[in-house]
């Protein structure tokens, strides 16, 4: 794994995900996080664009998926930015995180999260 990483942490964005109809109706808050390792070295030395990964890209691709997807689970939903991440990019891996920080429970917490870490498929393996 490249020691090198890409951090967009705290994106905040309003999405209808959960397992109950209000969740589905009015929608709520979601942050995510993600980590993509890759070697960045080039991008450093040459300063070049073309040799690293645009950050607006990945917040807009995100941004994307959680706003205009549903799923019930956060699970599903980190799954999918974990996927669709290693697939869009050359990336040799992904951390991602997705925040539920009003969940409907009833009790005082800070947050319900999961968080997934996936390797992009490597050549053999396709």
């Amino acid at each position: 794994m490249a020691a090198d990483r890409l951090i967009l942490n705290n994106m905040v964005f309003y999405g209808y995900h959960g397992v109950f109809a209000a969740e589905k109706e009015l929608g709520q808050r979601f942050e995510v996080d993600t980590e993509l390792y890759l070697d960045l070295r080039q991008a450093g030395v040459n300063d070049d664009l073309e040799a690293t990964i645009n950050y607006v890209e990945v917040y807009t691709f995100i941004k994307e998926l959680v706003e205009e997807r549903e799923f019930n689970l956060l699970e599903a939903l980190a799954e999918e930015i974990a996927d669709a991440l290693v697939t869009a990019y050359p990336l040799e891996e992904v951390v991602v995180r997705v925040r539920k920080p009003q969940p409907p429970v009833g009790g005082i917490m800070d947050y319900f999260a999961v968080e997934i870490r996936r390797q992009a498929p490597k050549l053999d393996q396709l």
